[in-house]
């Protein structure tokens, strides 16, 4: 009877996203697309050496592990538009230092993936602090949802962490039998959780845009009312809200005011994230379709710039305290009939 490790089935789970992602008109985030892709490697990795007892793969395995905390912050970073200091060469050094321990102190190596893994959680938790807003390249929709998939990478991250630790535990209490189940339990949870995650960041990434160019941070700050209402009649007046890949970099440079101090104003002033003050004008403008036309609810979410249903639902619910289906019901009473 054949014999197909686990792994291989997460493995192959992982790729069909990445199959996904690589068809999905509107990816072209290469970071994430690489996260994948190395969690599809290092599952594969995982299956050949547990499961058919390869043990050649025990010099890749580590040096696969220290890559993926590098990789995932690099992916998280991609969802941030501000400028700063190029020290992507930095995430080189992980996996090289792994590879030198596998050659100079190999008994170094579950503790320098310890120090690794909390290190990387303890920047992603870093980036994750200040909200969804902080994501300002991602598209406003999926904010939210990116938001919480850079949380559970981080959680991800710690998992992968205590695995290591329990390594080290175990060979200490004289339990080495023990290593081998630990080790593939944490190559196998660690990889699936990063890389569902990044499917979900993923998407959530906009395409970039020719026509706009990058622009600095104004040095004179606005107060946040003229900042608001700068806003307000960009959204009334452009409907920008109907663009399902605006993101809060691009409403800074539509709107000429720096990201931050438009995310500040409206968190004081409204008390929202950008996301839910975006969705409130994409609600109001579905409500309006959903009373005047007779466009489906499918048609009308799509027009007011909403990308997903589960998103429009759940928004139309938070503004409207009703479903679309039950608020059109009760909202169309006084409409012509069209002969």
């Amino acid at each position: 009877m054949l014999f197909i490790p686990l792994p291989f089935v997460i493995a192959l789970l992982l790729f069909l996203r990445f199959i996904a992602l690589l068809r999905h008109r509107e990816i072209g985030n290469r970071p994430f697309l690489a996260l994948i892709g190395l969690c599809v490697l290092q599952s594969i990795a995982v299956g050949l050496r547990w499961g058919y007892d390869v043990t050649a793969i025990r010099f890749v395995l580590p040096v696969l592990a220290g890559s993926l905390p590098p990789l995932a912050l690099a992916s998280f970073q991609s969802l941030i538009h501000r400028e700063r200091a190029d020290i992507r060469w930095l995430n080189i050094v992980p996996p090289l230092a792994i590879a030198a321990l596998l050659v100079l102190a190999p008994g170094l190596i579950d503790g320098a993936l310890v120090v690794i893994f909390v290190g990387y959680a303890v920047i992603l938790l870093r980036l994750a602090h200040a909200g969804p807003d902080a994501l300002d390249a991602a598209r406003l929709d999926g904010a939210a949802g990116a938001h919480r998939a850079l949380l559970i990478a981080a959680f991800a991250l710690c998992l992968s962490a205590a695995f290591d630790i329990a390594v080290l535990l175990a060979i200490e209490w004289g339990h080495a039998e023990n290593v081998p189940a630990i080790v593939s339990n944490a190559n196998l949870l660690g990889p699936l959780l990063v890389g569902l995650t990044a499917t979900v960041a993923a998407r959530a990434h906009a395409p970039s845009a020719p026509s706009e160019e990058t622009e600095e941070d104004a040095a004179a700050t606005a107060r946040d009312r003229d900042v608001l209402e700068r806003v307000d009649r960009l959204l009334k007046e452009q409907k920008l809200f109907c663009d399902d890949s605006l993101t809060l970099a691009r409403l800074a440079r539509r709107a000429g005011v720096p990201a931050r101090q438009i995310s500040g104003a409206i968190n004081r002033l409204v008390g929202k994230n950008v996301s839910q003050y975006i969705n409130d004008f994409r609600v109001t403008e579905a409500c309006r379709l959903l009373r005047e036309t007779d466009m489906s609810v499918t048609a009308a979410m799509l027009e007011s710039g909403f990308q997903t249903k589960s998103n429009f639902n759940r928004e139309f619910r938070r503004v409207t305290r009703q479903s679309p289906a039950t608020w059109r019901e009760q909202n169309r009473s006084t409409l012509p009939v069209t002969p």
